[in-house]
């Protein structure tokens, strides 16, 4: 590696989650195969996918609606890295 540098040199950010945002993190991360996909990359997720799992959980109203919102803010920083990665 130029520089005399390796990625060891540069370990991964240190991220702190709070446990509450967790079983968003892995909805997520379990629906990671289900991006729309138009002519310019990801538009977003299927949430004809994401409503089924949803409701397969057999959530309360309000917690069905927190996770809801925690995916559209997941789902719309993802589409913000993505697209700034590949202009």
């Amino acid at each position: 590696m130029p520089f005399g540098l390796s990625k060891e040199d540069f370990p991964p950010p240190s991220i702190e989650l709070w446990p509450e945002n967790w079983p968003s993190i892995q909805l997520f991360t379990h629906m990671s195969t289900q991006w729309r996909v138009g002519g310019s990359g990801p538009v977003g997720l299927d949430y004809n996918v994401i409503f089924h799992e949803l409701d397969r959980k057999g959530l309360a109203v309000d917690d069905y609606d927190d996770m809801l919102a925690c995916i559209r803010v997941i789902e719309s920083t993802a589409l913000e890295a993505i697209h700034k990665a590949n202009p």
